[in-house]
């Protein structure tokens, strides 16, 4: 099997199991809980195939749907962050990302960080926006999306450089 194929493999599963078993269970303020499991929509090869991260996007967001009974909101959110994710790209690093190979985790730059912001707050305003679903509460949809956003964000980043390889 292909290096990058077993990496995303292990990414995958190692990203839901922690979801599932330790992020699920962080909770500040009672009601912010970190997302990190879209690191592996974020993460994921820049030459991959399309409709394969989509449909991955899919089983990844329905598992955690099935763990937290939350009705198919996760699938939605990880569905339409996978679809925008090249859009996310060529914003955050322009054209040259198609012509040049962008290791995500060689360092954390500023294209790196506008590219991980720009792409959980749009996963989370999805997850918000769908699981609150009344306009009454738009300011609770903001405040959850912004500060789940930036908790989400902190443990994203230092994830990565956990994960960075070490310079030899």
């Amino acid at each position: 099997m292909n290096s990058t194929v077993t990496l995303n493999i292990i990414r995958f599963i190692l990203l839901f199991a922690l979801q599932i078993l330790v992020f699920n269970n962080m909770e500040l303020f009672n009601f912010i809980n970190p997302f990190p499991y879209i690191l592996f929509i974020l993460l994921f090869p820049i030459n991959g195939n399309k409709a394969f991260l989509i449909i991955c996007s899919f089983i990844l967001g329905l598992g955690l749907d099935m763990f937290e009974n939350s009705g198919g909101v996760h699938a939605a959110a990880c569905v339409i962050l996978a679809y925008y994710r090249e859009d996310l790209l060529k914003f955050s690093y322009g054209i040259s990302y198609e012509y040049h190979t962008i290791k995500i985790t060689d360092k954390i730059s500023k294209e790196l960080f506008t590219y991980l912001l720009i792409g959980v707050l749009l996963h989370h305003t999805i997850l918000f926006g769908l699981e609150i679903f009344r306009f009454n509460f738009i300011w609770e949809i903001l405040l959850r999306t912004l500060l789940t956003t930036l908790f989400t964000l902190i443990l994203c980043i230092l994830i990565i450089y956990l994960i960075k390889p070490s310079k030899k």
